[in-house]
């Protein structure tokens, strides 16, 4: 079955590839902003730029490094970019974004002729004809929708011994740092195709750490928004108190601009404008550092806290409040939003979807488990099943005791430095990818906390450590994207500490594991 299902999007792929232009389009680490300088100067086109990711897609993401990065490609991305092209040489320019080739996670939904599976076979013929609200901003914007990107199947939430990057439509998700280690998820092929430049910038999504993972560990800048500042309707749920879209770029600048044209809320500053070196010049910030943090790790995060005094930010080292059973909560709000959100979602999807619940899910990998679950089995999916719904007073004080200590935990820790920004490692380097033993990570992670109480999370790159990229968060309270945004352009701009990947095939650390 999965051969099939493969075999037929790869074909949709080689039909939307076309010859390359008479002139050669570099793409390879090019910024959006290069991007649109180079179109504004007449130098290249949207078309130029949409044939030379498609150029290069077809040459790496199934062939050569093999990333699988691309669940499938657009069949009407050039159409698009030669019509954004038409409306330049009509003197109309929509933005930033004009023309230049996006990536979105393939749990979002786009009017384009392109299934939403969440790289699973259960949604394989989800062509809905409906653009989710962040498509449509940024189709308004002038963006051109390139493709889907492939992911880990439902987002992650099906088992707890899942392997990061995994789903049966798009196979594993490769890191270009190092092709055996994961590109994290459940955004990870957004942050492998960024990485490897197959677009300029991409739309991920995250309920807990599925933007800033992907993000840190592919050498990227990503941002976790704030909660309802970009509309999550139309995106395969899981949790309608932590899920969010967030941009994933590769410098702070591409992400506050992509961020721009995905916002849905009317009153949202205009992000890119405000950028500036000196951000961090006489800024109180608050550092946190975690127990247990990897020598290499925790060399580097000097490295970045040297680099934040030299731009003049005032330093105040905190600590995180004890927290008693935060976990537990917070995994008790997402099986239960899970089974009622999912529910209501494959609810609206076309009657050729023939998997209307979860319950229906759950009996549909039973009976394609060779193709389904592989590696791992469905153990939340099936807990999911057995809550009891939205009015379910556990429920309800779950969600009522995460949020409160989430929540209180960065206010106070904001208060008492009186900084408005948090920083902290936000992950370290990728692990092995394991089909055996799935996910296995015990180190630093910026992700809970932001993400239960729904505040913003940027994360900047700070270098590698044995080959392999690792992150720093700017996290702040509610709304404080612009606060997160200067602050980490102010650092990135210093440090210049993104590496571009060289798919090795594995992590380059160095001599020593042949003896003497």
């Amino acid at each position: 079955m999965r051969r099939i299902i493969q075999g037929f999007l790869l074909a949709a792929t080689a039909l939307a590839i076309v010859p390359a232009a008479a002139r050669t389009v570099r793409v390879e680490e090019v910024s959006l902003e290069q991007a649109q300088a180079a179109m504004t100067a007449g130098k290249t086109t949207a078309a130029d730029l949409t044939r030379a990711y498609l150029d290069r897609i077809a040459a790496m993401d199934r062939k050569g490094p093999t990333l699988r990065s691309i669940i499938t490609i657009n069949p009407d991305a050039l159409r698009q970019a030669k019509a954004l092209d038409d409306e330049r040489r009509a003197g109309r320019v929509r933005g930033p974004l004009h023309g230049v080739p996006v990536l979105i996670k393939d749990n979002i939904e786009t009017a384009d002729r392109m299934a939403t599976t969440a790289g699973s076979l259960a949604l394989k013929d989800n062509v809905t004809g409906r653009d989710a609200p962040v498509v449509a901003a940024l189709r308004r914007a002038g963006a051109v929708i390139l493709g889907k990107t492939n992911l880990s199947e439902w987002a992650n939430i099906r088992s707890t011994h899942a392997m990061s990057g995994w789903s049966a439509i798009g196979g594993l998700v490769r890191n270009p740092y190092a092709l055996d280690r994961t590109a994290c998820g459940s955004s990870s092929g957004s942050g492998a195709a960024v990485a490897a430049s197959f677009a300029a910038a991409a739309v991920g999504t995250e309920t807990d750490g599925s933007v800033v993972c992907p993000s840190s560990i592919n050498g990227l800048v990503g941002l976790k928004p704030t909660l309802g500042l970009i509309s999550g309707v139309h995106v395969v749920p899981i949790s309608h108190s932590q899920d969010t879209p967030g941009p994933m770029a590769r410098s702070v600048r591409d992400a506050a601009l992509l961020l721009q044209g995905m916002v849905t809320r009317a009153d949202a500053p205009d992000y890119a404008a405000g950028l500036s070196v000196s951000a961090l010049s006489g800024v109180r910030v608050a550092v946190r550092r975690p127990e247990g943090l990897p020598a290499e790790v925790a060399a580097r995060f000097d490295a970045a806290l040297d680099v934040m005094r030299g731009a003049g930010a005032i330093l105040v080292e905190v600590k995180a409040p004890k927290l008693d059973g935060i976990g537990d909560a917070e995994f008790t709000v997402l099986k239960t939003e899970l089974k009622a959100d999912l529910d209501a979602y494959l609810a609206t999807t076309p009657p050729v979807v023939t998997t209307r619940t979860l319950d229906q899910l759950i009996a549909f990998n039973r009976a394609h488990a060779a193709d389904e679950m592989p590696f791992f089995q469905q153990e939340i999916f099936e807990a999911a099943a057995k809550t009891r719904g939205l009015d379910d007073p556990a429920y309800k004080a779950a969600r009522a005791k995460s949020l409160r200590q989430a929540s209180e935990a960065i206010d106070g820790m904001l208060r008492s430095a009186g900084a408005a920004v948090l920083v902290e490692p936000t992950y370290a380097g990728a692990w092995l990818s394991d089909p055996v033993y799935g996910d296995q990570y015990n180190g630093p992670s910026s992700s809970e906390l932001p993400a239960i109480a729904g505040y913003p999370n940027l994360t900047v790159p700070m270098g590698l450590v044995k080959g392999l990229p690792v992150g720093l968060s700017f996290i702040a309270t509610r709304n404080g994207e612009a606060s997160v945004l200067g602050a980490g352009y102010a650092y990135e701009q210093r440090a210049r500490a993104r590496v571009a990947p060289r798919y090795l095939p594995q992590a380059d650390v160095g001599e020593g594991l042949a003896g003497r």
